[in-house]
């Protein structure tokens, strides 16, 4: 029976490893991996359960061993060989002009496979540098272009509300984000507000998303003219969180704050009560069928048509005359 945990690296990457059912692992422990042709070393980040008969976990890497104390040893002399081929892979990179950002160079516990990541802003074309880095090390290159969030989750950080930054603690998967989650949010749409570190949109305006999809359901928006205790006014803020909306009045120029329920939102011409099906049905009588002419009165379709009629027997007098006078 195999036993599926999550194993970190030093250079911030995840992958999943089985082991034996014997060997027992508790998060924070070190141990050695056995992955395609090399050892690597690692941390249990987090232990999963028992899965026998997975056919998608059967090529995973293999748990072999604890990490001893000669282990550990080793992976400190990587780790102080890293920082010097990061160095290296620098000048490399400067020679052969490549607009590419070295972040940090992982060798693996038998030094058989160097693996560097790296950011840009486009696909580059780094075959040369590879071959160059073979035969400066002597081992396998991996070259992984990772994206700016992945790069801001191994840097780290503390974000504006004062923890540690999500992508760096806890968050593996990262979702899909747009602007209108921020806009249904009511939020301001500046970039300093609604971006993070990285510079995309923060992944925390997913988490409370569909919560305040609920809340809008049955607030009015901004813009409504409405009757609320003070009078009639227009709606110029709501506050979803607290269900309260502020009113300009119409008498007074002053401003009050209401509950969503002492508020009734109405037209500001007609002064009727605002239902979606009769905003529908103006929608309607306002824009016509293409194709379709419509005239205000019967009397001026006929007006119109006698006057057309009138044209043509005038042109047909005109011809008839030229051709006379030719004769």
């Amino acid at each position: 029976m195999d036993i599926i945990y999550t194993i970190k690296l030093d250079n911030g990457a995840t992958y999943l490893a089985k082991a034996d059912d014997n060997l027992t692992f508790k998060e924070g422990d070190w141990c050695v991996i056995h992955k395609d042709f090399y050892n690597d070393y690692g941390q249990i980040a987090e232990a999963g359960e028992e899965n026998a008969y997975d056919k998608k976990l059967k090529d995973v890497p293999r748990i072999i061993r604890k990490a001893t104390v000669h282990d550990k040893s080793m992976a400190h002399e990587n780790e102080m060989r890293g920082n010097s081929a990061l160095r290296t892979t620098q000048e490399a990179v400067d020679k052969l002009k490549l607009e590419m950002k070295l972040l940090n160079v992982h060798f693996s516990l038998d030094k058989k496979l160097i693996i560097i990541q790296f950011t840009a802003e486009g696909r580059i074309d780094f075959r040369q540098l590879v071959k160059d880095l073979a035969k400066i090390f002597n081992a396998r290159i991996e070259l992984r272009q990772i994206g700016v969030r992945d790069e801001t989750a191994l840097k780290g950080g503390i974000g504006i509300c004062g923890q540690q930054l999500c992508c760096n603690r806890f968050l593996k998967d990262f979702a899909s984000i747009n602007v209108r989650m921020a806009k249904d949010q009511d939020l301001s749409l500046t970039p300093s507000t609604i971006s993070g570190f990285c510079g995309r949109l923060k992944c925390c305006l997913k988490y409370e998303h569909k919560g305040y999809l609920e809340l809008e359901k049955t607030m009015p928006r901004r813009g409504d003219m409405c009757d609320c205790p003070g009078g009639r006014g227009k709606i110029c803020d709501r506050n979803l969180l607290t269900q309260e909306v502020t009113v300009v009045l119409d008498d007074s120029g002053a401003s009050i704050r209401c509950a969503c329920s002492e508020v009734q939102v109405v037209y500001p011409d007609k002064y009727k009560i605002k239902t979606p099906a009769a905003a529908e049905e103006e929608e309607l009588e306002e824009q016509p069928d293409e194709g379709t002419v419509i005239f205000s009165e019967p009397d001026e379709l006929e007006e119109k048509v006698e006057k057309s009629e009138n044209k043509g027997k005038g042109r047909r007098r005109k011809r008839r005359s030229k051709k006379h006078s030719k004769k």
